[in-house]
């Protein structure tokens, strides 16, 4: 749990020191992109045998869903961003359920 303090705390500074990045939008074909990679990352995952890196990939992960949704939620193109809340909610439940602590 305390990691999942410091990782949050850590993605809250990076994200407010670099504002021009999270304030970019991204297109609705790269949003389906990541996402696919997203998908792969936690089909694998649930296969590794190394505990410490899995979590940091989903940690990384999270953090990057979590960008990617402030980046769409600034769109005005209608992107749909109940797809990303749906990706993030997956990485904040694996990282509970695999990771916690």
């Amino acid at each position: 749990m305390i990691r999942l303090a410091i990782l949050l705390t850590s993605a809250t500074i990076n994200a407010s020191t670099v504002p021009a990045a999270a304030s970019q939008c991204t297109s609705p074909a790269a949003i389906t992109a990541i996402r696919t990679h997203w998908a792969a990352v936690r089909s694998q995952l649930n296969k590794a045998t190394d505990h410490e890196a899995a979590c940091r990939a989903y940690a990384a992960s999270f953090y990057e869903s979590v960008t990617t949704r402030q980046a769409a939620a600034g769109c005005t193109d209608g992107t749909n961003i109940s797809a990303i809340d749906a990706d993030i909610n997956a990485f904040n439940d694996l990282l509970a359920t695999k990771c916690g602590g």
